[in-house]
């Protein structure tokens, strides 16, 4: 089966690549949404792909995942896809970033292919259909995997302003999402990782943490909160952030998202594209910061590790650097849904290679 599966992506990838990178992209999304409104294709997806997939229990502020390898926020802009994105395989499917009105984002083309690279350079800007529209989209789909729901700032809001954007996506989405990701760190939205820094930040994550606890008395649910940030960050910046995730008692903080450097190896001729690179390039950057949170963080903020995972040597190597949880998105892209159990195969075979019956418990004695 696995061998048909590799087939059939290797047959459909050169058509996808032949097109323009977002044109792909859309028309991809567009079979996945069709899909996901059919019960019998969702069925089938997972008889091919996540049936396979060996159960490799985490769990990750708070929640239980089967596995720890979960699709990035990028790829499912406006909920249109969860079902078919579970029925591969997925753990977790972190949909959007979705901002509270609906915007374009930034001029095309704005998405590229480092094909020498195995990367991908996007300036998307936050195109969302909005809150609206995402959750009308959500409330057609059933929910078969952990739903994360990730919320930006619209263009035009002031940054001095963000914080608006922030609480209302966070209140509109509450009762839908398992938890909620604050993307503060995509290099596409002008002046939004200013938020990053720490008066901004101190004040951003006060507003969101006291809106978590109103949502959490309507709702009579807790839903966790994470924050997302990017590799482009000096030791200051890591320690500063740190302690204000823990002192805000944030669930998560994601490390990362895309990179605006351009490492000297890139070969592509798209390397000198403005926006933020992603994929293989970005691995050891990002699974640097995950280090240097893990050991500022101490185990108090859960980790998600994202950036440049490709097999499951790159997962381990993540997660033994304080990971706690997985995203893909660029490999997924380059190699298709047979990635998620070669990485959870990869990982149980090393957890079983050293001599432990569970992940959390090899971590543990590992790190």
């Amino acid at each position: 089966m696995m061998r048909l599966t590799k087939f059939m992506y290797s047959f459909v990838k050169p058509i996808l690549f032949s097109l323009d990178a977002e044109r792909a992209h859309d028309m991809t999304m567009s079979t996945l949404a069709m899909a996901s409104k059919s019960p019998f294709l969702t069925a089938q997806v997972n008889r091919f792909f996540g049936k396979n997939i060996p159960d490799l229990p985490v769990s990750c502020m708070g929640i239980d995942f089967k596995h720890p390898v979960g699709l990035a926020a990028g790829l499912d802009k406006d909920a249109r896809a969860l079902p078919a994105f579970s029925a591969m395989g997925f753990s977790g499917v972190e949909m959007g970033t979705v901002t509270p009105k609906p915007q374009p984002g930034n001029d095309k083309p704005r998405m590229f292919r480092l094909l020498e690279d195995e990367a991908l350079i996007n300036r998307m800007g936050f195109n969302s259909g909005g809150v609206e529209a995402f959750l009308c989209n959500l409330n057609k789909t059933d929910k078969t995997s952990v739903a994360g729901i990730n919320i930006g700032k619209n263009a035009v809001t002031p940054i001095e302003s963000a914080h608006l954007d922030y609480v209302s996506a966070m209140q509109r989405v509450y009762s839908k999402a398992d938890y909620i990701a604050i993307n503060i760190s995509s290099p596409n939205t002008k002046s939004l990782r200013e938020l990053q820094n720490e008066d901004s930040l101190d004040d951003l994550l006060l507003k969101l943490k006291v809106a978590q606890v109103k949502c959490q008395k309507v709702h009579k649910r807790y839903v966790p909160i994470a924050l997302k940030v990017a590799p482009d960050l000096s030791s200051d910046e890591i320690e500063s952030i740190a302690e204000l995730v823990i002192s805000h008692q944030f669930d998560a903080l994601i490390a990362s998202n895309t990179t605006v450097s351009r490492p000297d190896t890139l070969q592509s001729e798209h390397k000198l594209e403005g926006g933020g690179l992603s994929g293989a390039p970005v691995k050891n950057l990002s699974t640097d910061c995950i280090r240097q949170f893990y050991k500022l963080l101490n185990g108090r903020v859960q980790i998600i590790g994202v950036g440049g995972v490709k097999n499951a040597d790159d997962a381990w190597d993540k997660m033994l650097a304080g990971a706690d949880y997985i995203q893909i998105y660029s490999q997924f892209i380059y190699q298709g849904p047979d990635m998620i159990g070669d990485i959870v195969r990869g990982l149980k075979a090393k957890v079983q290679s050293h001599g432990f019956d569970d992940l959390p418990t090899a971590l543990a004695a590992l790190r």
